[in-house]
C-alpha cells in the first residue's frame, strides 16, 4: 500500500472511483484509440449506471475523452466544452453481467481520422483503473506505465521479433501479457515499457510479418 491508497488522488470531486477513475478511464480510451474522439456512444454498468450524474461520472468520463486531467477545474461543466469541441457523445445503461466490476464502462468510439475502437474498463479504487476489454479481445492495462499494443497473427516467432526492435531502441520492457483468441488465430500482445517508445521503433513493429496493427498508450496515472 502507498499514499496514494490511503489520500487517493488529487481531483476535482466528489468520489476517487466515479470521478478521478473515470477521467483516466476516459484518458486511456481516448489513448488507446489513438487520435482525437469526435463521436462516443458511453455504456455504463452497475454503480456507474445508478450514480453517475450524482457523482459526475458523465463529465468526468467526457473530460478524460477530451484529455484533460482528473485535477482540472472544468470537468463540471465538460459536457459544454465537448459541444464547442464538436464532440458528439450519448450516454446508454448497459449490463455487462454479474462477473464484470461495478464501476465499469463500454466506449465506442469514433475518431477524427475514422477509426473506430470498442474499450470496456473500470474504475477499481482511488482513482486506479483497468482496462479489460479492446474490440471484445480480453487485455489487462492500468495504465501506469507506457504500452505498445500490438495486434498479431498466433505465429512462432511474432513476439521475439517484437522484442528485439524494442531492445534495439533501448526501451526496457516492464511486463508483458499476450492473449490469443485460439492456436493460430488473433493474438494481442501488450509491453508496458519503464519508458515512451520511439516512433521509429512502432513503425520498425507495424512493419514485422504477421502483425496486423499497433497502438502506442501512454500512461495516464
Amino acid at each position: 500500500m502507498n499514499l496514494l491508497d490511503v489520500i487517493g488522488p488529487v481531483m476535482i470531486g466528489p468520489s476517487s472511483s466515479h470521478t478521478a477513475g473515470a477521467v483516466r478511464l476516459g484518458l486511456l480510451a481516448k489513448a488507446i484509440l489513438g487520435e482525437p474522439v469526435v463521436q462516443v456512444e458511453i455504456g455504463l454498468h452497475g454503480s456507474f449506471a445508478v450514480t453517475y450524474k450524482g457523482h459526475g461520472t458523465d463529465m468526468a468520463l467526457l473530460a478524460g475523452l477530451m484529455g484533460w486531467m482528473p485535477d482540472d477545474a472544468r470537468i463540471p461543466e465538460a459536457s459544454k466544452y465537448a459541444e464547442q469541441a464538436g464532440l458528439a457523445y450519448s450516454f446508454i445503461t448497459i449490463n455487462l453481467g454479474e462477473l464484470a466490476h461495478p464501476n465499469t464502462v463500454r466506449f465506442a468510439l469514433v475518431g477524427k481520422e475514422g477509426t473506430r475502437c470498442v474499450v470496456v474498463g473500470s474504475s477499481i479504487g482511488a482513482g486506479q483503473v483497468v482496462v479489460s476489454a479492446i474490440d471484445d479481445f480480453p487485455v489487462e492495462l492500468s495504465g501506469k506505465l507506457p504500452a505498445v499494443l500490438v495486434v498479431h497473427k498466433d505465429r512462432p516467432g511474432v513476439i521475439a521479433k517484437v522484442s528485439s526492435v524494442l531492445a534495439e531502441a533501448k526501451v526496457n520492457i516492464a511486463g508483458m501479457r499476450v492473449y490469443r483468441d485460439n492456436k493460430g488465430g488473433s493474438a494481442t500482445m501488450i509491453l508496458e515499457c519503464d519508458q515512451a517508445v520511439p516512433t521509429e521503433a512502432l513503425t520498425r513493429i507495424e512493419t514485422l510479418d504477421n502483425v496486423v496493427s499497433v497502438r502506442f498508450v501512454n500512461n495516464v496515472q
